[in-house]
């Protein structure tokens, strides 16, 4: 039982419980962590069979709010709730005070039924696309050996993959939440920035933070999209014959490995033979990225706003120096840069316009290579040329201002790769229901 459907209806039929499937998950994070597991910062097992019987009382009498009612989700540790330290995967912030309230999307969850287990491990302050955290340790991808799960969202991805939690909740500023999804061959939606609300969760880069769920699947997606938006798009089912699928050829094209590079040609000749129209076409705009963001683009500046007050006092002790590096870049950026960023982030979303035309939504690798090896990153420099490409592919979405799902396109014994299935501002209900007609032609062809 993977996913919400699954899970739903076995306890719509009493083959389990709430407090069963909450057993089952801390049994698992029990084997986990005596295995080095670092998914989980913090369990609330008491709270979480506490609402897992409530839930089951509930059903009895016929109260059920949501297909999620009663199931385990797990919380990346930057969501406020009620009671708990909000630390956003720092050591800084460990000893502060429990948040008074919840998040507004902690409070749709559980309206929803939602059983919330413990909070996740993240890159430190969401800022790494590759997931280390040098305080609580670092997530790998399961059944990949020593590789990364990706990031920030790590903790959440590996909730979900090993069974822990049947969705997890994220964030994604730059891809945090698809990168991961990628590497642990998970499902997980981006959504157009302004759609879920970003109150009482730590920022990054309010700019471009967006609110989503690493799953199983789409329709899992769909769900936890409808819940925390608190917003029911029409995303029925729509058939593939006939969709209009625009790829790129430069940019996010480039130094894909040879994994990547297979899973996404073969997709592509996939849903050519079922029909859908793959349509090429160049962005070569595209190519001016790293000079526009080169001296830290918008996270860094947003960051530094955030996080001078403890980066010029003694506290900058308590960061992960490779954190701390990246968000400094922010103090060197002038009001005059920062509108100059501005503006080159409206030309090119207005560029994005005219390139996707009609399309009903753009392909391309969620990430250019599967996940690296852990031991690959032990110095800076690998680091920091490593985490730039992981980011460069889901970056441009955020850029844009726009919305995606990556679906995991791997087949057989190869390591996961994501296929991102993306569009603009406002565009969430296409890509969902595109993502959906990619997913069920991928899963027959696997």
């Amino acid at each position: 039982m993977n996913n919400i459907a699954e899970q739903a209806q076995a306890l719509a039929e009493g083959r389990t419980s709430s407090e069963a499937l909450v057993e089952d998950a801390l049994q698992r994070i029990a084997l986990h962590r005596a295995t080095g597991g670092t998914a989980y910062i913090s369990v609330d097992a008491e709270g979480a069979l506490r609402s897992a019987r409530a839930s089951d009382t509930a059903r009895a009498y016929g109260q059920v709010p949501s297909p999620l009612a009663g199931l385990v989700v797990s919380i990346k540790d930057l969501f406020d709730v009620a009671g708990q330290v909000t630390a956003a995967g720092s050591r800084l912030l460990a000893d502060a005070p429990p948040a008074q309230c919840d998040a507004p999307v902690i409070k749709r969850l559980k309206a929803a039924g939602a059983i919330l287990l413990g909070r996740t491990n993240m890159s430190e302050f969401a800022f790494s696309g590759l997931g280390l955290n040098p305080h609580y340790g670092t997530p790998l991808a399961p059944g990949t050996g020593q590789r990364i799960a990706g990031g920030s969202s790590s903790g959440a991805a590996v909730s979900v993959a090993q069974g822990m939690a049947v969705a997890g909740l994220g964030s994604d500023t730059g891809g945090s939440i698809r990168i991961p999804a990628a590497f642990c061959g998970l499902t997980g939606f981006k959504p157009s920035a302004s759609r879920v609300p970003l109150q009482g969760a730590f920022p990054l880069a309010t700019s471009l933070d967006s609110i989503g769920a690493l799953t199983q699947s789409v329709a899992d997606c769909i769900l936890l999209d409808q819940i925390l938006s608190s917003e029911v798009l029409d995303t029925r089912p729509v058939p593939l014959a006939g969709l209009r699928l625009a790829v790129t050829r430069d940019w996010v094209m480039q130094s894909l490995d040879a994994t990547v590079t297979t899973a996404f040609e073969r997709s592509l000749e996939t849903l050519a033979e079922a029909g859908a129209q793959i349509r090429w076409f160049d962005f070569p705009e595209l190519q001016e990225l790293p000079s526009i963001n080169a001296a830290g683009g918008i996270t860094a500046a947003q960051a530094w706003s955030h996080h001078r007050r403890w980066l010029e006092s003694d506290d900058a002790q308590h960061y992960d120096p490779r954190v701390a590096q990246r968000i400094r870049r922010g103090a060197a950026i002038s009001a005059a840069d920062y509108l100059h960023l501005q503006a080159e982030r409206q030309r090119l979303i207005n560029l994005a316009h005219e390139r996707l035309g009609n399309a009903d939504a753009w392909l391309l690798p969620t990430v250019a290579v599967v996940a690296p090896k852990l031991a690959d990153l032990e110095h800076d420099d690998d680091f920091f040329a490593c985490n730039a490409l992981v980011l460069r592919n889901t970056s441009v979405i955020n850029f844009l201002d726009g919305c995606a799902l990556s679906l995991p396109c791997q087949q057989g014994k190869e390591l996961p790769v994501g296929l991102s299935i993306a569009g603009l501002h406002g565009q969430d209900a296409r890509i969902l229901q595109v993502s959906g007609a990619v997913e069920a032609v991928l899963r027959g062809a696997s």
